[in-house]
C-alpha cells in the first residue's frame, strides 16, 4: 500500500522476544506478554498467562535451549483497532550456527493489543513450515 506507514512500535514487543531469546533471558521474554497471554506451539504445547510462559522458556534457557539465537522476520503487519496482527517466520539457531536449520524454522502468528504502558503480545502460535 503505497502511502501506507506501518506504526513500528507494533512491533517492539517481538523484537523485544528476540532480543530476550538472544540473553537467555526468561525474564525479559515474558515481561512483553499480556499476564493472560497464550502461546501455542508446534507439537502441542500451550501455555497460559505471563508466568506460565516465563518458566517455560527459563526451562528452555536452562536446558536445550541454553546458548541458542532467536529470528524473527515479519512478513505482515496489520492493524485492526487497537490490535494487531502479524505474520513472521521465526526459529532459533544452536550456538555456532550461522543461520537456522530448516527444521526450526516456523510461521508463527502473533497477536498484540496496546496497552497504557504500550503494545503486549497476547497470542502467539507457531508451526512448521
Amino acid at each position: 500500500m503505497s502511502g501506507t506507514t506501518i506504526d513500528t512500535t507494533v512491533t517492539e514487543p517481538i523484537l523485544a522476544t528476540v532480543s530476550a531469546w538472544d540473553a537467555n533471558d526468561a525474564d525479559a521474554f515474558a515481561e512483553v506478554y499480556a499476564p493472560d497471554a497464550t502461546v501455542v506451539l508446534t507439537g502441542g504445547t500451550f501455555l497460559r498467562g505471563r508466568e506460565e510462559i516465563r518458566r517455560y522458556m527459563a526451562a528452555g534457557f536452562a536446558g536445550p535451549l541454553r546458548g541458542t539465537r532467536g529470528t524473527d522476520e515479519q512478513e505482515s503487519v496489520r492493524r485492526v483497532g487497537d490490535c494487531a496482527i502479524v505474520v513472521s517466520r521465526s526459529g532459533y539457531a544452536l550456538p555456532g550456527e550461522e543461520s537456522v536449520a530448516p527444521e526450526r524454522v516456523r510461521r508463527a502468528t502473533w497477536t498484540l493489543s496496546r496497552h497504557d504502558e504500550g503494545w503486549l503480545i497476547e497470542s502467539y502460535h507457531n508451526c512448521a513450515i
